[in-house]
Order: C-alpha cells, then sequence, then structure tokens
C-alpha cells in the first residue's frame, strides 16, 4: 500500500467547459410546474425547482459563471491525494500557523462537497482572534465524490470511511485530532468518536442521531416538535434517499450525461434544506452552489456520490456509543433534528449543546462567520474537556 501523499492540482479541460456551456444551451425543459406562484413563496418549491429559477440559473452557469475561480481557491488551500485501502483519497490540508493548532478533519456530506468549506478554511486555521483555538484543518473528499477515486466494489459505508480518515491523519502526522462533519459528515464523525477513542479527541457535529426506538415522553414541546418535523422529512420530503439507497445507478445516468438534471437534483436540496423563506440563494451565492455542482459535474460523480446512500443508509449502529467530549449544534432550519435526551442515550459527555437562532443544513455556507465561532467554541470546550 503506498502511503506516499501528492500534491494535486485541479484543472479541468477547456474542452470540458466548453463541452458543458454547449449542454446548457442545448437543453430540453419541462413546461412550467402547475403549482405556478410568483416569488417569492415557499409554496412555488411544492413539485420541486420551479422553471424560472432554474433557467435563470442555468443563464447565469452558461455565461458568466467562473469555474477557474474555484480552481484557484482549492489550490490557494491546497490540495493533495493519497492512495488509503486501495482508493485515492483527495482533500485539503490548511496548516495553521499557530504552534498550539490542534488538527482537525471536517467532512462533508451529500449534496455537498469540500467546496462547503472553503470560506472557513482560513479564519479556522489562522483565527483574527488569539485567544480562540486555531486547526491544521484536513478536509477530505468522500470516496466517489469530486477528486478522490470512485469505489469500483461495494463496501464503502462510513465505518470503512471513518477508519480511512484515521490512516489519513495519522499520515499527515495527526495521531491526535478533533473531527467535525455534518450529513453524511456527522455520521462519519459520530463513527470516528465512537470507534476511534484513541485517535480522536472530541467531536463537533451539527448530525447528532440518537439510538433508535426512544420514547417522546418527557421532551418539551420544542423537542417534540423536532422530533414531528424530522418524521414528517423522512416520510414526505425524502424520496431522493429512497432512490440513491436502491437505485442509484439508475439515476446516475441522468446525473451524470445532463448538467441541467444534475443542477436540478442538487439545487432542489440546496432550497429545501436551507433556512430560507423561498430561495437558497437568500443565504448562499450563486457561486458557491455552482462550485458544488460543477464539481460533480466535471469529475462525474453524480452516480458515485448518490451510491453512499447505497453503502449507508440507516447503517448507523444502533449499540455505537461516543465517549469523547461533544459538542452538538442543532440549526433550526436543518431537516433532521433530534432532541438533546434523545442525542444524550449516544454521545454520553456532551460539553456544549448549541442552539443557533438561524441556519439550516448548509451552515458553513448559510451563515459562515456564525458558523466558525460555534465551531471554534464548540471545539474549545471540547479540548478543555479532553
Amino acid at each position: 500500500m503506498s502511503r506516499d501523499v501528492q500534491a494535486f492540482a485541479a484543472h479541468a479541460s477547456d474542452a470540458d467547459l466548453d463541452d458543458l456551456r454547449a449542454r446548457l444551451a442545448a437543453a430540453r425543459l419541462p413546461e412550467v410546474e402547475t403549482v405556478y406562484r410568483p416569488a417569492p413563496d415557499p409554496r412555488r418549491w411544492d413539485q420541486g425547482v420551479p422553471l424560472a429559477d432554474l433557467i435563470d440559473v442555468v443563464e447565469y452557469w452558461r455565461t458568466e459563471y467562473d469555474w477557474r475561480a474555484f480552481e484557484e481557491r482549492l489550490d490557494g488551500i491546497g490540495q493533495f491525494r493519497t492512495t488509503i485501502d486501495g482508493l485515492g483519497i483527495h482533500f485539503l490540508h490548511r496548516r495553521s500557523a499557530r504552534t498550539d493548532a490542534t488538527p482537525l478533519v471536517m467532512t462533508h456530506g451529500w449534496p455537498g462537497s469540500v467546496a462547503e468549506f472553503v470560506d472557513v478554511v482560513d479564519e479556522l486555521a489562522d483565527p483574527t482572534d488569539p485567544d480562540v483555538p486555531a486547526f491544521h484543518v484536513v478536509a477530505p473528499s468522500l470516496p466517489g465524490f469530486g477528486y478522490s477515486d470512485k469505489p469500483a466494489s461495494t463496501g464503502w459505508g462510513t465505518e470503512r470511511i471513518a477508519a480511512a480518515w484515521v490512516e489519513l491523519m495519522g499520515r499527515l502526522g495527526y495521531g491526535e485530532f478533533a473531527a467535525h462533519g455534518g450529513d453524511w459528515g456527522g455520521n462519519i464523525t459520530t463513527v470516528l468518536g465512537g470507534r476511534f477513542p484513541e485517535h480522536v479527541r472530541g467531536i463537533h457535529t451539527t448530525f447528532a442521531e440518537g439510538p433508535p426506538g426512544l420514547t417522546t415522553d418527557g421532551l418539551t414541546a420544542d423537542e417534540r416538535r423536532w422530533t414531528e418535523e424530522t418524521y414528517d422529512f423522512w416520510h414526505h420530503r425524502a424520496a431522493y434517499a429512497k432512490q440513491q439507497a436502491t437505485r442509484p445507478q439508475t439515476i446516475g445516468y441522468s446525473l451524470v450525461d445532463s448538467p441541467v438534471g444534475l443542477l436540478a437534483w442538487l439545487l432542489d436540496k440546496f432550497a429545501d434544506w436551507s433556512d430560507t423563506e423561498d430561495s437558497p440563494f437568500e443565504t448562499i451565492s450563486r457561486d458557491r452552489i455552482l462550485d458544488d455542482v460543477t464539481l460533480y459535474w466535471l469529475t462525474r460523480s453524480g452516480a458515485s456520490a448518490a451510491r453512499i446512500y447505497y453503502e449507508s443508509h440507516n447503517s448507523l449502529d444502533p449499540e455505537l456509543r461516543v465517549d469523547v467530549p461533544a459538542a452538538i449544534s442543532v440549526y433550526p432550519g436543518d431537516v433532521e433534528k433530534y432532541p438533546r435526551p434523545w442525542a444524550q442515550e449516544r454521545f454520553r459527555q456532551i460539553v456544549r449543546w448549541g442552539s443557533p437562532e438561524r441556519g439550516g443544513h448548509f451552515p458553513s455556507l448559510e451563515v459562515p462567520e456564525y458558523f466558525v465561532r460555534d465551531l471554534q467554541e464548540g471545539l474549545a470546550a471540547v479540548l478543555a474537556a479532553s
């Protein structure tokens, strides 16, 4: 097994970018949704991405969006690849100038990517306030996502990914580290804390899934509302997860062949899962969402990324317990929220519980300045306890 870590530079060919623009220009679009309403109105999204919104984004993507600027941003942070367990893993690595910095692995989810972290890495590594903790930031691309390799066989679920992250951090000289994640990254961060306490000093997560079968008895009214909202999400708005968990190859053809199909599939989630009244662009820039979507497009990873659902949907071990210190933040606009009494059944040492006033599933994109402060404060509490 190669233990080499090699520098990596992102560079799409001009031919690939020209092909993208040509496909966008030639797109075949459906008729307007039958629940049409003028903006702003959250009910406009009842059947998915409204036609008018999609047309606007497609036109911007084709004529104004600058992929090269995102490539330069990635290269400015520092990109690398290494082979772990037979699979090439891409990651961002930004070392802090501070001698007291703590290694931190940050794991994204779906429909995200390392694009979720590009606006927060610098402040986490070299904070303007000398009294807050600094971090050597490592942000890997999940297997099948972005510039990581695509698994050629089954088996790359969250447990294997967590073990790969421990190996990755060790190769970088980080025998002990903290971990952060949301969405699938939160699941993987939970596994890291539960399975590898000798390496993981503590965790920060925006996804704190309790064990199954817990009662609502004794919950506050707000906590009961959280459980009802989470139930509603999984029973009425999660068809995407069932599709990707059962037939990722089928939807994958559309995601890899049609940039408009890929955009709509991902944009729908940025809209539904953000803490906004109507459009996700109320809080997230078009450029940052298109950085994410274009990364999926250029790496042809729509199908391979969807397979994480096939590998790991509902796979978090019911018996797994996390005994290392944990900081948990539940953003009000997120789609899956677990009450603290439920979370405490799995996370045995919660040292900080955050309840932000705003923000949804993508806090590093929606409320980046708050997200950084919350992560700094949460991990400060974790490190103090560890």
